[in-house]
């Protein structure tokens, strides 16, 4: 992205933005989930911390909510209502560090005997600041523009976790602590989970409109007129922050007092010594702890503890600099489609998926979206290059639910249906809303040659399946082989009874097998006619120079043979050499190899080792039945390594057959042509 195009982006992001959070704060909708505008607002302040001169004093990113109702009083608060910047990762946690300590000039060290930071569960709801004159609570407000709020006292009166007089509880604290003629305090009102569905169930049975979440419904109580509604909710408070400056030395302490003088505060905010420890915190949070809370969080909020080093860090737009919401993994975040890819299933239907700008979703790292049907695109009006919010509710498998036309940019493309199978090549044909290869036995082809490519005697990628194979197809993740080498943890991860230890496993397993032997690349690209042994002859066919043999070197050369030289080969006759012949001169197929290069397949040269001892040098072997003490394969290997040739064919050039258990009928036609056949002893001693 250039100058340019990130001065029009951020316009564009500055205006959608805008448009939600006054529907939001103003008028009470809510266009999009706060999961998809936090994730808006986080694209919007990367771009403006790597452009500022493209930061104006109008952006979302420098203003809190909006304008109050007109139905309440409004109040000015005493020091500016600052929201807080996101982070989703690790990485925005670390950069958040040090910017404050490049503005600070100085590595963050603590001074005092406290942690350097302080945590905070972040709690989904609606930010209040509550005024007491010598010990009553007088003035409660929201946030508003973090300037301005509304007057929301009555209704504030009606939670019992916010006390109508201030008594100092803590005995530890009665001797030194007196109730300041004013002191002004902030925290968060919400409600739990429970009331949240009760009222949502009432609202239902009334005919009246739901509530999205339990954040719309706390900061709709907490905004009605009559108070006698809001005390029908049963709203909940936690206090947080102390404006009034009555000596406290960390956020820490404020917490400490904030308790001692009565206040409701969260028995899981704790101290962190570490970057390290708040990642722990967060993930711990993250998890199944989550679910236990009776009330929603989204995050950890992480504070400078020490109160002068936060001070001193100061604000930047309308955030503090020393502190930041490190937000879970949201289930909805937008990103951008940098391509529509067809893929073809295991039954020869095809399914269009959206390859997206990489976007951490739920903890996933997602990349791909399945559109399932063409009928879809056209309903939700994609177009590659849009801005999509993608749903990865209940954690399924990611959806991409809304396209944010507005912020198109008119550099967007239309997706067109392709009109041949991007397998074989065959016509597409229409069949009610899926579109399919009109070749029946396309899919079911391409299904074996796909579980040929990573066969034990090929890639050999184990784990890889069948069953897995299949859900591959099926879910639209792979088309061909090539495919499987793109393949990220997050398009696995998401699939259902896949998680994160099996996603990483098979991936780990996928990137360890891109380097290939020559013989066993070419018996994975599954040629007519061409088993593993042939596959080793026809290795030989190609021109090595220093150790080394690219792709492109592998499409030169083939393309140079003709039939009557590949019959030249020994065991190639003239269906093989033609079978070879025809599927290195397939478009398609050189296609596919360019294809694999790109992704990062890489043939390995071996050099032969022990050329000294060549015992079995232009003997041939066939083996047949089952070995106890070694593999047909570590057999053939052997052969290989002591000169000699294994065969598939049993032939009057054969010289010995190694027989196993239960041979079959190459022990019989060996048993007829009088050659030699050994047993497992016999083959071991003719090696040594």
């Amino acid at each position: 992205m250039d100058r340019n195009e990130a001065k029009q982006r951020i316009e564009k992001l500055k205006n959608e933005i805008n448009r939600y959070r006054y529907a939001y704060h103003v008028l009470d909708k809510s266009l999009i989930s706060d999961a998809a505008l936090d994730s808006l607002k986080k694209e919007l302040f990367d771009l403006e911390q790597k452009y500022p001169e493209f930061i104006a004093f109008d952006s979302p990113t420098q203003r809190i909510g909006g304008e109050p109702l007109k139905q309440f009083k409004k109040v000015r608060h005493e020091k500016p209502m600052l929201s807080f910047n996101d982070a989703f990762s690790e990485e925005d946690m670390k950069d958040w560090l040090e910017r404050v300590e490049n503005y600070l000039g100085h590595s963050i060290k603590s001074e005092n005997l406290s942690d350097l930071f302080y945590c905070e569960l972040k709690i989904d709801g609606l930010a209040v600041e509550l005024v007491y004159k010598n010990g009553i609570f007088v003035e409660g407000s929201t946030r508003g523009d973090s300037l301005i709020g509304e007057d929301i006292t009555q209704n504030l009166k009606t939670i019992e976790a916010i006390p109508l007089k201030l008594e100092i509880e803590s005995a530890s604290w009665r001797r030194k602590l007196k109730i300041p003629p004013r002191l002004v305090v902030r925290g968060e009102v919400f409600i739990n989970k429970k009331e949240f569905k009760l009222i949502n169930k009432e609202q239902e049975k009334n005919g009246e409109k739901l509530f999205a979440n339990p954040r719309n419904m706390a900061a709709g109580s907490v905004r009605q007129l009559n108070p006698k509604i809001t005390a029908n909710r049963r709203l909940d408070s936690f206090q947080y922050d102390i404006i009034t400056d009555i000596g406290q030395k960390t956020h820490e302490e404020e917490h400490l007092l904030l308790k001692a003088f009565g206040f409701k505060t969260n028995i899981h905010n704790k101290s962190a010594k570490s970057l390290k420890e708040i990642f722990e915190l967060k993930n711990y949070w993250e998890g199944a702890a989550r679910e236990k809370l009776s009330y929603e969080i989204d995050g950890i909020v992480s504070i400078i503890n020490d109160n002068k080093i936060f001070e001193a860090g100061g604000v930047v737009g309308k955030t503090p600099r020393a502190a930041i919401a490190y937000k879970f993994s949201p289930k909805e975040a937008t990103t951008i489609i940098e391509n529509i890819k067809v893929q073809i299933g295991r039954t020869g239907t095809l399914t269009p998926v959206a390859v997206l700008k990489p976007i951490e979703l739920s903890g996933i790292r997602i990349s791909h979206a399945t559109l399932h049907n063409f009928d879809q695109i056209k309903r939700l009006g994609v177009k590659i290059g849009d801005t999509v919010i993608i749903s990865r509710a209940g954690d399924v498998i990611p959806q991409i639910t809304k396209v944010l036309s507005e912020l198109r940019s008119g550099g967007e493309k239309e997706f067109k249906m392709p009109v041949l199978c991007p397998v074989d090549g065959s016509k597409i044909i229409q069949e009610g809303v899926f579109y399919q290869c009109s070749n029946q036995d396309c899919g079911a082809r391409n299904r074996q040659s796909l579980r040929h490519f990573v066969s034990m005697g090929a890639f050999d990628i184990v784990g890889l399946g069948p069953k897995i194979i299949d859900r591959f197809l099926d879910e639209g993740l792979i088309s061909d082989a090539a495919d499987i080498f793109e393949l990220t943890e997050g398009d696995v991860a998401v699939l259902p009874r896949f998680g994160e230890k099996s996603a990483r496993n098979i991936i780990a397993e996928i990137k360890s097998k891109k380097n290939i032997s020559l013989p066993r690349f070419i018996y994975s690209l599954g040629i007519l006619h061409v088993g593993e042994e042939t596959s080793r002859l026809l290795a030989g066919k190609f021109r090595i120079q220093d150790m080394k043999l690219k792709m492109k070197d592998i499409i030169l050369q083939s393309k140079k043979w003709t039939i009557e030289e590949l019959q030249e080969i020994r065991d190639i006759g003239p269906k093989v050499a033609e079978s070879i012949y025809s599927w290195f001169h397939n478009e398609r197929n050189i296609k596919f190899l360019e294809k694999l290069d790109k992704v990062g397949v890489k043939i390995e040269i071996q050099k032969i080792q022990n050329l000294k001892v060549l015992s079995l040098k232009g003997k041939s072997f066939v083996l047949t039945g089952y070995l106890d003490s070694i593999s047909r394969e570590q057999a053939k290997e052997k052969i290989r390594e002591a000169g000699g040739e294994v065969s598939e064919l049993v032939s009057k050039k054969t010289d010995y057959i190694v027989a196993g258990a239960e041979p079959g009928s190459k022990y019989e036609k060996a048993v007829k042509l009088r050659i030699e056949i050994l047993n497992e002893k016999q083959f071991f001693d003719l090696l040594k």
